[in-house]
Parts: C-alpha cells; sequence; structure tokens
C-alpha cells in the first residue's frame, strides 16, 4: 500500500533520510521506532507530499505521490497529531467533522455532526462532550477526540504520530487499544511513529527501526525482542551502550 523507495531529504546540512526504503503491506500496522530527531515525522511528512524528497519515489496504491496534487488523494488519509493539533475556537463536533464540511466529502450540517457525533460514540465519548470546547476537556478526551477526526471520513490509511506523548500509563492503554481495535475494525493501512515501547507491542503487526536516516531493521512485533539487531536491542532495553551514541 506504501512503498517507499530510496528516500533521502535534507535540511541545509542536515542529512535527515539517507535512503529509506521500507514497505507497508494493505491493512497492515507497521509501526516505526526510533529516537527523537531521527526523521520518523518527516518520513510520515513525505508520503503525505507535504515535504519533497530530494531523491527517491514514495508509491501509495501505485500511485507517485511527488505526481499527486489533489486533494482527493489526501482525501485518503487520516491523521492523529502528536498534540491533538484540535481547533480551540471550534467546539468537538466541528472538530471532528472538519473534514467532513469541506471539499469533496462536504456533508450538510445535521448529517456531518451525526456522524461527528457517532465517532466520539466510537472512542468512548457521549454526545453531551460534543458542543464542549477542547479546553474544557482532559489531555486523554482530548487524545480521543483527535482520534475520532481521524476517522471520520472512514480513511484508508491513517498515520499516528506519537499517540500517547503527555498521558499517564492507564489512558496511554486505552488510546493503544482503541488504536489496535479500529485500524482492525476498518481495515485499513496503518503508520505509528513512537517510541514508547508498550504501544509498539500494543498496536503493531510489523516494526521498523530508523536510525541514522536508514532502516536499520524491519520485522514482526514477535521478533522485536530477538531480534538480533544491535540497534533494535540497545532500543528497546534502553541500554546506554551501543552502537545509539549518547550524550552524557
Amino acid at each position: 500500500m506504501i512503498d517507499f523507495n530510496n528516500i533521502k531529504k535534507s535540511f541545509n546540512n542536515n542529512n535527515v533520510l539517507c535512503g529509506v526504503n521500507l514497505k507497508v503491506k494493505l491493512a497492515q500496522s507497521m509501526v516505526i521506532i526510533g529516537g527523537s530527531g531521527t526523521g520518523k515525522s518527516v518520513l510520515i511528512k513525505t508520503a503525505l507530499g507535504l515535504i519533497k524528497p530530494d531523491s527517491g519515489k514514495i508509491f501509495v496504491d501505485g500511485v507517485d505521490v511527488n505526481q499527486t496534487k489533489n486533494n482527493q488523494f489526501l482525501e485518503r488519509f487520516g491523521m492523529l497529531f502528536q498534540g491533538g493539533a484540535l481547533f480551540d475556537s471550534l467546539p468537538v463536533w466541528k472538530n471532528v467533522a472538519f473534514r467532513l464540511q469541506r471539499g469533496n466529502q462536504k456533508r450538510p450540517k445535521d448529517e456531518a455532526r451525526e456522524i461527528a457525533i457517532q465517532k466520539l460514540r466510537r472512542v468512548g465519548l457521549g454526545p453531551s462532550v460534543a458542543d464542549k470546547y477542547p479546553a474544557e476537556l482532559s489531555g486523554g478526551m482530548q487524545k480521543r477526540v483527535s482520534l475520532a477526526r481521524a476517522i471520520a471520513t472512514d480513511p484508508e490509511i491513517i498515520f499516528f504520530d506519537e499517540p500517547t506523548t503527555g498521558l499517564d500509563p492507564i489512558m496511554s492503554g486505552v488510546i493503544n487499544e482503541l488504536i489496535r481495535e479500529i485500524v482492525v475494525e476498518l481495515g485499513v493501512t496503518a503508520m505509528t511513529i513512537t517510541h514508547d515501547m508498550t504501544s509498539v507491542m500494543a498496536i503493531a503487526d510489523q516494526v521498523a527501526m530508523l536510525h541514522d536516516g536508514k532502516i536499520q531493521w524491519c520485522g514482526s512485533r514477535s521478533d522485536l525482542t530477538n531480534s538480533g539487531n544491535a540497534y533494535v536491542d540497545q532500543f528497546v532495553n534502553g541500554s546506554v551502550e551501543g552502537p545509539i551514541k549518547t550524550i552524557r
């Protein structure tokens, strides 16, 4: 479904992606792990066409992303942003229905609101939340609203950017479980970037390790703790010693 073919991207003298090769199969949940600043978010943005790679090609369902400039292409995607990225000035239901009131998927107001409430229910939030504003909600509730927005248009592909950042362990578990259920239920192709190993074990079918601008290892979740790869072993175990250099 998504094919990264030798993707390279630099910002001035900072080489972020140095030849990334990765295939994400249809209806598969792929999790990208790696330290902060290793280019995980940049990789997702190249798939969306928000950042153009310096070289290499990305194909989504056989279509070259760099040759696609229309909104219809972007409508195939859903996105859960790291910080939630809710609009403070809009009530919850309008946040969830944001895309349903614009572009090719525009729906009448009443229909858009009803769909928003349905999606809120799917993530465990009742109709009473619909008319509240994001500032009135807890961090965990805001994250669930963001998840409802990500699935509002029933996308084929969903990107999850650090979905449990800033949440306590219990709420992190709730979000992980919701993500897994939704991915399986909708049959979507999912890419998640995270450094939270609990999320990895809860969400992933396949795991890829991004470091030094390249995929250092890719394999099934079950092989993660016995990968035989020094980068993966160090990251999974949180070890100071290993090929990933730390600042002391």
